[in-house]
């Protein structure tokens, strides 16, 4: 166990983005509730995920990890979740064709509720209320009554998580993940897409290699694999009661493990390494991720590995770098050239989401070019240092959402209204989504055949 570390350590350190509850006598009656509740994941599990990521660090796989935003109770609804685990799938057998390596696949989802705020207050006219800090917080509302802090929420999120898990659970393993469906559903999107011909050759090379697997009897009937998936959860650690109560000990193995995910991750605004956020994460046994912005140096990244990943593990720790697309040259190499000349064993993962955030026609949204460069920039800066570009983390959703400008389909600041649906920060809608994986499956190609060129002189 981690050196003088005990599941509520962190309520000795400072600590950033904490809501204030009016009534702490029912914030403890809650958190006391939730200690008894099941575990919403299972310490094997996350021992699983955190396999599937040491081959990622590796070099041997590729972290697919998207989801909401921010999940919300009003939107919680089989079909929903049913679309964006489709769209999801789809991004994985693309990607998983474009890298030639499996694509270990983690939504967020079952659990992203809470959002830190670069502002505690908001300001709608001569009023002015608490910020909204997601549904397991307080409510999206405008009202002086929705932005106070509910204990009473974190047993809805948990209840909605639980529901969620188990339908996620149905659907990986249920026959509902055949490849033969998803590939399909995909074949659909090509046909519609206004840059179908750009698309359809990969999709029917991937055609072709079902069709040759079919001709020599591998198939979903006779090859599990090929009708079930593994699939894991994950949110940002943000409220710090909601995970202690959910932690529990491994009965196998006697480690601490939050059940709340399989996989949680630490904040830029809260990766400080002297303050709460970071103590919590540094006891528990489940894989991390720790989200790596422009005000991040070399020598603090460095501190945080320690911290975080004392025995140098490989699959424990994922660095999830959020620069934006004009950023990531000037930042991202220092951070490469730390790692590797220290030896530290992590996956690289781009959240190409955050740092590309504009205000258009007074929406909120993120130019899909702006999303691309940063991606390309990423993957570019890994081959030049020789390392490996091991992952990608989007928000994004199944539903037809306009939310983020550009894509084939050249949405405009104009269609934001339309159906700009999300509780918090824009989404690539499905379409957006799928299309990035088209295009990052050309590049990962382009790679594999450029360093084949290499090593074949």
């Amino acid at each position: 166990m981690a050196e003088n570390w005990t599941p509520s350590s962190w309520r000795h350190k400072p600590i950033q983005q904490v809501p204030d509850y009016p009534d702490l006598a029912a914030l403890a009656a809650t958190e006391e509730r939730l200690s008894k509740f099941p575990p919403l994941v299972f310490a094997g599990e996350a021992r699983r995920l955190k396999a599937s990521l040491a081959s990622v660090a590796e070099g041997n796989g590729f972290l697919l990890q998207g989801g909401d935003c921010a999940e919300s109770f009003a939107e919680h609804g089989a079909d929903t979740i049913r679309d964006f685990f489709r769209a999801f799938l789809q991004m994985a057998v693309v990607l998983t064709f474009g890298a030639q390596q499996p694509v270990v696949k983690v939504g967020r989802i079952a659990g992203q509720f809470a959002k830190p705020r670069s502002s505690g207050i908001e300001k709608q006219g001569d009023v002015t209320l608490p910020s909204y800090r997601g549904d397991i917080i307080n409510g999206i509302e405008f009202t002086e009554e929705a932005r106070v802090p509910s204990p009473e929420r974190q047993i809805m999120a948990y209840r909605q998580s639980a529901a969620t898990l188990n339908l996620l659970r149905a659907f990986a393993m249920g026959g509902y993940a055949n490849l033969e469906n998803v590939h399909q559903w995909m074949l659909g999107f090509v046909k519609d897409s206004p840059q179908a011909e750009r698309y359809r050759k990969l999709a029917d090379r991937i055609s072709e290699t079902m069709d040759f697997m079919k001709a020599i009897g591998i198939s979903a009937e006779n090859h599990p694999g090929l009708r079930e998936t593994d699939f894991f959860t994950s949110h940002e650690a943000l409220l710090l009661g909601y995970e202690q109560a959910l932690t529990r000990v491994d009965s196998t193995s006697g480690d601490w493990y939050a059940t709340s995910g399989h996989m949680i991750w630490i904040g830029d605004r809260t990766r400080q390494a002297d303050h709460a956020h970071v103590e919590y994460c540094r006891g528990i046994k489940n894989p991390l991720g720790l989200k790596c912005g422009p005000s991040l140096t070399a020598d603090n990244l460095l501190e945080l590995i320690d911290l975080l990943n004392p025995q140098n593990e490989a699959g424990r720790l994922t660095l999830i770098c959020r620069f934006g697309h004009d950023k990531v040259a000037e930042n991202l190499p220092k951070l490469i050239r730390a790692v590797e000349r220290e030896g530290k064993k992590v996956v690289w993962s781009c959240d190409p989401m955050h740092g590309n955030t504009i205000t258009l026609n007074n929406y909120k949204t993120r130019p899909f070019e702006r999303i691309l460069s940063e991606v390309e920039s990423f993957f570019q800066i890994h081959r030049a240092e020789g390392t490996h570009p091991g992952g990608i983390h989007v928000e994004m959703t199944g539903n037809d959402v306009t939310e983020c400008t550009g894509g084939a389909r050249a949405l405009s600041g104009d269609d934001l209204a339309d159906r700009y649906h999300t509780h918090c920060d824009p989404r690539l809608n499905a379409d957006q989504a799928l299309e990035l994986a088209f295009l990052l499956a050309e590049r990962m190609k382009g790679g594999r055949d450029e360093k084949r060129m290499v090593v074949n002189g």
